[in-house]
């Protein structure tokens, strides 16, 4: 059974280990697999496109995307792809939808042995197997991103996660789309789980970890994700990470070994 692109910017060709990502830019176009596909990497980042979702893909973390799920991607940080593709048949979570999962040390080295192992082998089939049982789901607030789907909401999310500095409140951006301030609240309850105002300081610490993730100060990231200081932006990235931007970067640089990065 082949997958539907010969080569696969996300995975490399079929043959490969692992592909360079050396720049920062979209990397893989709207596609699928006809088999399901663990997105992660020892040395970059990613932002992936998935189930109305955009997820944030770290050295720590790896993103479950079963069979015929379309995705897109862009590399927040440069490194190598160790993308693993695995059994259509064989699936660890119920239903068809994206999942995050913290990798452990083990599991790491699972899929490095698998991505360097691509032939269909007894040992191959059996670190399938022992990674399968091992992974459970980590889809932490500060991990992924719902997007709505009504299309004037849709309009006020696109914006805000092209720029979260954007200060705008809730009422100049129901006259922006043409819509009561009830409807847009209403809205985005309905179609994100959260407020207006929850969904964007979300989408502003979901921004947030790309701008860590690239190196930037705890300062330059308050700015740029709209927070006039580095305690307003700090404080509500604990809240919704239970670390400190401080801390996080400390665990970028350590490579996840200090704790669990996000819940």
């Amino acid at each position: 059974m082949k997958d539907r692109e010969p080569i696969d910017p996300l995975t490399g060709p079929p043959s490969a280990a692992r592909a360079t990502l050396d720049r920062e830019a979209d990397f893989a176009g709207r596609h699928r697999h006809d088999r399901h596909l663990m997105v992660w990497s020892a040395t970059a980042a990613f932002a992936v496109h998935a189930d109305s979702h955009d997820w944030v893909v770290l050295p720590t973390h790896g993103l479950w995307l079963p069979a015929e799920t379309p995705h897109s991607g862009r590399i927040l940080r440069p490194g190598h792809s160790d993308d693993v593709l695995l059994d259509a048949e064989r699936s660890p979570f119920p239903g068809a939808e994206a999942t995050g999962v913290l990798l452990t040390p083990l599991m790491r080295e699972l899929l490095t042995y698998l991505g360097r192992h691509r032939e269909r082998t007894r040992a191959r089939s059996q670190a399938e197997s022992l990674l399968l049982e091992l992974l459970e789901s980590d889809s932490g607030a500060a991990f992924r991103l719902p997007m709505p789907q009504d299309a004037r909401i849709r309009t006020i999310a696109e914006a805000l996660i092209a720029d979260p500095s954007n200060r705008r409140d809730l009422y100049a951006w129901a006259d922006t789309v043409n819509a009561g301030a009830r409807t847009i609240t209403r809205l985005f309850v309905r179609e994100t789980g959260m407020p207006f105002g929850q969904w964007r300081v979300h989408a502003r610490i979901h921004a947030a970890r790309g701008h860590l993730v690239r190196g930037s100060s705890v300062a330059a990231t308050a700015r740029a994700v709209g927070y006039r200081t580095p305690a307003a932006f700090a404080d509500a990235f604990r809240r919704l990470t239970g670390q400190s931007p401080s801390d996080y970067q400390a665990d970028l640089r350590s490579g996840g070994n200090r704790g669990r990065l996000s819940r």
